[in-house]
Protein backbone atom coordinates (compact mmCIF):
# COMPACT_ATOMS: atom_id res chain seq x y z
CA UNK A 1 0.00 0.00 0.00
CA UNK A 2 1.24 3.46 -0.93
CA UNK A 3 1.96 5.96 1.80
CA UNK A 4 1.39 9.39 0.23
CA UNK A 5 4.10 11.29 2.09
CA UNK A 6 6.69 8.55 1.62
CA UNK A 7 6.19 8.27 -2.14
CA UNK A 8 5.66 11.99 -2.74
CA UNK A 9 9.07 12.73 -1.17
CA UNK A 10 10.85 9.50 -2.10
CA UNK A 11 14.64 10.10 -2.23
CA UNK A 12 15.70 9.35 -5.81
CA UNK A 13 19.51 9.45 -5.96
CA UNK A 14 21.28 12.01 -8.13
CA UNK A 15 22.92 10.41 -11.16
CA UNK A 16 26.25 11.46 -12.63
CA UNK A 17 26.96 9.94 -16.01
CA UNK A 18 29.94 10.13 -18.31
CA UNK A 19 28.64 10.25 -21.89
CA UNK A 20 30.76 8.92 -24.73
CA UNK A 21 30.14 8.95 -28.48
CA UNK A 22 29.39 5.24 -28.13
CA UNK A 23 26.44 6.07 -25.85
CA UNK A 24 25.01 8.53 -28.37
CA UNK A 25 25.39 6.04 -31.22
CA UNK A 26 23.90 3.19 -29.21
CA UNK A 27 20.85 5.22 -28.23
CA UNK A 28 20.19 6.20 -31.85
CA UNK A 29 20.55 2.60 -32.98
CA UNK A 30 18.29 1.40 -30.16
CA UNK A 31 15.40 3.56 -31.44
CA UNK A 32 15.87 2.43 -35.04
CA UNK A 33 18.17 4.88 -36.79
CA UNK A 34 20.59 3.45 -39.32
CA UNK A 35 18.16 0.99 -40.88
CA UNK A 36 18.57 2.83 -44.19
CA UNK A 37 22.35 2.78 -44.84
CA UNK A 38 21.92 5.16 -47.79
CA UNK A 39 20.30 7.93 -45.71
CA UNK A 40 23.29 10.06 -44.77
CA UNK A 41 21.16 12.24 -42.50
CA UNK A 42 20.58 9.23 -40.25
CA UNK A 43 24.26 8.30 -40.41
CA UNK A 44 25.11 11.61 -38.73
CA UNK A 45 23.65 10.12 -35.53
CA UNK A 46 25.14 6.62 -35.73
CA UNK A 47 28.56 6.95 -37.41
CA UNK A 48 31.12 8.19 -34.90
CA UNK A 49 33.60 8.91 -37.69
CA UNK A 50 31.39 11.81 -38.77
CA UNK A 51 30.57 15.03 -36.93
CA UNK A 52 28.38 13.07 -34.56
CA UNK A 53 25.09 14.48 -33.30
CA UNK A 54 22.95 13.38 -30.36
CA UNK A 55 19.27 12.75 -30.91
CA UNK A 56 17.26 15.24 -28.81
CA UNK A 57 15.14 12.42 -27.41
CA UNK A 58 18.24 10.88 -25.82
CA UNK A 59 17.55 13.23 -22.90
CA UNK A 60 14.92 10.79 -21.64
CA UNK A 61 17.57 8.10 -20.96
CA UNK A 62 20.50 10.27 -19.84
CA UNK A 63 20.95 10.19 -16.09
CA UNK A 64 18.20 7.59 -15.83
CA UNK A 65 17.71 6.74 -12.15
CA UNK A 66 16.92 3.11 -12.91
CA UNK A 67 13.77 1.22 -12.01
CA UNK A 68 13.41 2.97 -8.65
CA UNK A 69 9.68 2.22 -8.47
CA UNK A 70 10.67 -1.42 -8.11
CA UNK A 71 12.04 -0.62 -4.65
CA UNK A 72 9.62 -2.20 -2.12
CA UNK A 73 9.97 0.91 0.06
CA UNK A 74 7.86 2.86 -2.48
CA UNK A 75 4.82 0.70 -1.68
CA UNK A 76 4.05 0.46 -5.42
CA UNK A 77 2.81 -2.69 -7.17
CA UNK A 78 5.73 -2.56 -9.60
CA UNK A 79 4.43 -5.32 -11.89
CA UNK A 80 1.36 -3.28 -12.79
CA UNK A 81 2.87 0.11 -13.59
CA UNK A 82 2.49 1.62 -17.06
CA UNK A 83 4.16 4.69 -18.56
CA UNK A 84 1.28 7.08 -19.24
CA UNK A 85 2.73 10.36 -20.53
CA UNK A 86 6.09 11.91 -21.32
CA UNK A 87 7.34 15.39 -22.04
CA UNK A 88 10.71 16.78 -23.05
CA UNK A 89 11.99 20.36 -23.19
CA UNK A 90 15.43 21.06 -24.69
CA UNK A 91 17.35 24.09 -23.43
CA UNK A 92 20.69 23.27 -25.13
CA UNK A 93 21.82 20.75 -27.76
CA UNK A 94 22.74 17.51 -26.03
CA UNK A 95 26.45 16.68 -25.91
CA UNK A 96 27.86 13.44 -27.30
CA UNK A 97 30.72 13.47 -24.79
CA UNK A 98 31.26 14.71 -21.23
CA UNK A 99 29.68 14.45 -17.79
CA UNK A 100 26.02 15.10 -17.11
CA UNK A 101 24.17 15.41 -13.81
CA UNK A 102 20.55 14.35 -13.45
CA UNK A 103 18.18 15.04 -10.58
CA UNK A 104 14.80 13.31 -10.57
CA UNK A 105 11.97 14.07 -8.17
CA UNK A 106 8.30 13.24 -7.71
CA UNK A 107 6.22 16.34 -8.46
CA UNK A 108 2.70 15.01 -7.93
CA UNK A 109 0.64 11.99 -6.87
CA UNK A 110 -3.05 11.55 -7.70
CA UNK A 111 -5.33 8.87 -6.22
CA UNK A 112 -7.96 7.86 -8.80
CA UNK A 113 -9.77 5.66 -6.29
CA UNK A 114 -10.05 2.03 -5.23
CA UNK A 115 -9.62 -0.22 -8.26
CA UNK A 116 -8.88 2.76 -10.53
CA UNK A 117 -5.16 3.18 -9.91
CA UNK A 118 -3.05 6.26 -9.27
CA UNK A 119 -0.98 8.76 -11.25
CA UNK A 120 2.60 9.62 -10.32
CA UNK A 121 4.14 12.74 -11.87
CA UNK A 122 7.93 13.08 -11.92
CA UNK A 123 10.50 15.47 -13.39
CA UNK A 124 14.17 15.13 -14.28
CA UNK A 125 16.57 18.06 -14.71
CA UNK A 126 19.60 17.34 -16.84
CA UNK A 127 22.69 19.57 -16.52
CA UNK A 128 26.27 19.46 -17.72
CA UNK A 129 29.25 19.42 -15.36
CA UNK A 130 29.27 23.26 -15.28
CA UNK A 131 25.64 23.34 -14.13
CA UNK A 132 24.18 24.50 -17.45
CA UNK A 133 20.60 23.27 -17.86
CA UNK A 134 20.40 20.99 -20.90
CA UNK A 135 16.90 19.55 -20.71
CA UNK A 136 13.91 18.88 -18.49
CA UNK A 137 11.86 15.73 -18.88
CA UNK A 138 8.48 15.07 -17.32
CA UNK A 139 6.77 11.73 -16.86
CA UNK A 140 3.37 10.43 -15.82
CA UNK A 141 3.35 6.86 -14.53
CA UNK A 142 0.03 5.04 -14.19
CA UNK A 143 0.11 2.87 -11.06
CA UNK A 144 -2.63 0.44 -12.08
CA UNK A 145 -2.67 -1.50 -8.82
CA UNK A 146 -2.37 1.30 -6.28
CA UNK A 147 -5.55 3.38 -6.15
CA UNK A 148 -7.50 3.97 -2.95
CA UNK A 149 -4.67 4.98 -0.63
CA UNK A 150 -6.35 8.19 0.51
CA UNK A 151 -4.36 10.68 -1.55
CA UNK A 152 -5.61 13.78 -3.40
CA UNK A 153 -7.81 13.32 -6.48
CA UNK A 154 -6.07 16.07 -8.48
CA UNK A 155 -4.88 18.11 -10.18
CA UNK A 156 -4.71 15.93 -13.31
CA UNK A 157 -2.75 17.20 -16.31
CA UNK A 158 -5.10 17.79 -19.29
CA UNK A 159 -4.16 16.20 -22.64
CA UNK A 160 -3.02 18.25 -25.63
CA UNK A 161 -5.86 19.00 -28.06
CA UNK A 162 -5.75 17.26 -31.44
CA UNK A 163 -6.68 18.81 -34.82
CA UNK A 164 -9.89 17.69 -36.50
CA UNK A 165 -8.31 17.83 -39.99
CA UNK A 166 -6.47 14.80 -41.42
CA UNK A 167 -2.71 14.63 -40.77
CA UNK A 168 -0.48 16.40 -43.30
CA UNK A 169 2.51 14.04 -43.06
CA UNK A 170 2.52 10.29 -42.47
CA UNK A 171 5.74 8.33 -41.81
CA UNK A 172 6.11 4.60 -41.23
CA UNK A 173 9.13 3.39 -39.23
CA UNK A 174 9.66 -0.30 -38.36
CA UNK A 175 10.74 -1.70 -35.03
CA UNK A 176 12.75 -4.91 -34.67
CA UNK A 177 11.72 -8.09 -32.79
CA UNK A 178 14.69 -7.77 -30.42
CA UNK A 179 14.54 -3.99 -30.07
CA UNK A 180 13.37 -3.95 -26.43
CA UNK A 181 16.36 -6.09 -25.46
CA UNK A 182 18.69 -3.50 -26.98
CA UNK A 183 16.79 -0.51 -25.67
CA UNK A 184 16.83 -1.68 -22.05
CA UNK A 185 20.64 -1.34 -22.09
CA UNK A 186 20.06 2.44 -22.04
CA UNK A 187 19.28 1.98 -18.35
CA UNK A 188 15.63 0.92 -18.12
CA UNK A 189 15.82 -2.75 -17.21
CA UNK A 190 12.18 -3.25 -16.17
CA UNK A 191 11.65 -7.01 -16.75
CA UNK A 192 8.27 -6.28 -18.36
CA UNK A 193 10.23 -5.67 -21.55
CA UNK A 194 12.21 -8.91 -21.52
CA UNK A 195 10.64 -11.65 -19.38
CA UNK A 196 7.57 -13.42 -20.84
CA UNK A 197 6.37 -14.52 -17.38
CA UNK A 198 6.44 -10.95 -16.07
CA UNK A 199 4.59 -9.70 -19.15
CA UNK A 200 1.91 -12.35 -18.60
CA UNK A 201 1.50 -11.33 -14.95
CA UNK A 202 1.06 -7.73 -16.13
CA UNK A 203 -1.68 -8.78 -18.56
CA UNK A 204 0.26 -8.77 -21.83
CA UNK A 205 0.71 -11.77 -24.17
CA UNK A 206 4.43 -11.08 -24.53
CA UNK A 207 7.05 -8.48 -23.53
CA UNK A 208 6.21 -4.99 -24.75
CA UNK A 209 8.39 -2.23 -26.14
CA UNK A 210 9.41 0.47 -23.69
CA UNK A 211 7.19 3.52 -23.93
CA UNK A 212 10.32 5.65 -24.20
CA UNK A 213 11.53 3.54 -27.10
CA UNK A 214 8.23 4.22 -28.85
CA UNK A 215 8.84 7.90 -28.05
CA UNK A 216 12.28 7.64 -29.65
CA UNK A 217 10.82 6.21 -32.86
CA UNK A 218 8.16 8.92 -32.98
CA UNK A 219 10.72 11.66 -32.18
CA UNK A 220 12.81 10.35 -35.10
CA UNK A 221 9.80 10.72 -37.39
CA UNK A 222 9.16 14.26 -36.12
CA UNK A 223 12.80 15.29 -36.51
CA UNK A 224 12.77 13.96 -40.06
CA UNK A 225 9.44 15.54 -41.04
CA UNK A 226 9.60 18.90 -39.24
CA UNK A 227 13.29 19.43 -38.52
CA UNK A 228 15.10 17.98 -41.56
CA UNK A 229 17.31 16.02 -39.11
CA UNK A 230 18.68 19.25 -37.61
CA UNK A 231 18.85 18.20 -33.94
CA UNK A 232 18.92 21.75 -32.44
CA UNK A 233 15.62 22.57 -34.19
CA UNK A 234 13.63 20.37 -31.80
CA UNK A 235 12.65 22.39 -28.73
CA UNK A 236 10.00 20.30 -27.01
CA UNK A 237 7.53 17.48 -27.29
CA UNK A 238 4.87 15.91 -25.13
CA UNK A 239 2.64 12.91 -25.69
CA UNK A 240 0.31 10.37 -24.11
CA UNK A 241 0.88 6.61 -24.45
CA UNK A 242 -2.48 5.04 -25.32
CA UNK A 243 -1.57 1.39 -26.04
CA UNK A 244 1.55 -0.80 -25.97
CA UNK A 245 3.75 -1.58 -28.96
CA UNK A 246 5.11 -5.09 -29.41
CA UNK A 247 8.68 -5.33 -30.75
CA UNK A 248 8.65 -6.00 -34.49
CA UNK A 249 5.61 -3.86 -35.25
CA UNK A 250 5.60 -0.81 -37.55
CA UNK A 251 4.91 2.59 -36.00
CA UNK A 252 3.07 5.04 -38.26
CA UNK A 253 3.46 8.64 -37.07
CA UNK A 254 0.73 11.03 -38.24
CA UNK A 255 1.91 14.64 -38.12
CA UNK A 256 0.39 18.10 -38.54
CA UNK A 257 2.65 20.99 -39.50
CA UNK A 258 1.67 22.89 -36.33
CA UNK A 259 3.47 20.18 -34.35
CA UNK A 260 0.50 18.03 -33.35
CA UNK A 261 1.00 14.30 -33.81
CA UNK A 262 -0.17 10.81 -32.94
CA UNK A 263 1.08 7.35 -33.84
CA UNK A 264 -0.47 3.98 -34.52
CA UNK A 265 0.72 0.41 -35.04
CA UNK A 266 0.14 -0.47 -38.70
CA UNK A 267 -0.32 -4.21 -38.16
CA UNK A 268 -3.15 -3.81 -35.63
CA UNK A 269 -4.37 -0.30 -36.58
CA UNK A 270 -4.21 0.69 -32.91
CA UNK A 271 -3.33 4.23 -31.77
CA UNK A 272 -0.34 3.85 -29.45
CA UNK A 273 0.59 7.52 -28.99
CA UNK A 274 -1.98 10.29 -28.82
CA UNK A 275 -2.37 13.97 -27.93
CA UNK A 276 1.16 14.74 -29.12
CA UNK A 277 2.55 18.26 -29.43
CA UNK A 278 6.02 19.20 -30.65
CA UNK A 279 7.76 22.56 -31.12
CA UNK A 280 10.55 23.24 -33.60
CA UNK A 281 12.60 26.36 -34.17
Amino acid sequence: MIDYDTLRHFPIPEVRQRITPRDAVFYALSVGLGQDPLDERQLDFVDSHRQLRALPSMAVVLGHPGFWLGNPATGVDAVRIVHGEQSLTLHQPLPVEGEIIARTRVTGLVDKGEGKGALLYSEKELRDAKGTLLAVTGSTTFLRGDGGFGGPSGPVKPPNAMPEAPPEIVLDLPTRPEQALYYRLNGDDNPLHAAPAIATRAGFPRPILHGLCTLGVVAHALLRALGNYEAPSMKSLSLRFSAPVYPGETIRTEIWRNGAFRARVVERDVVVVNNGAAAFA
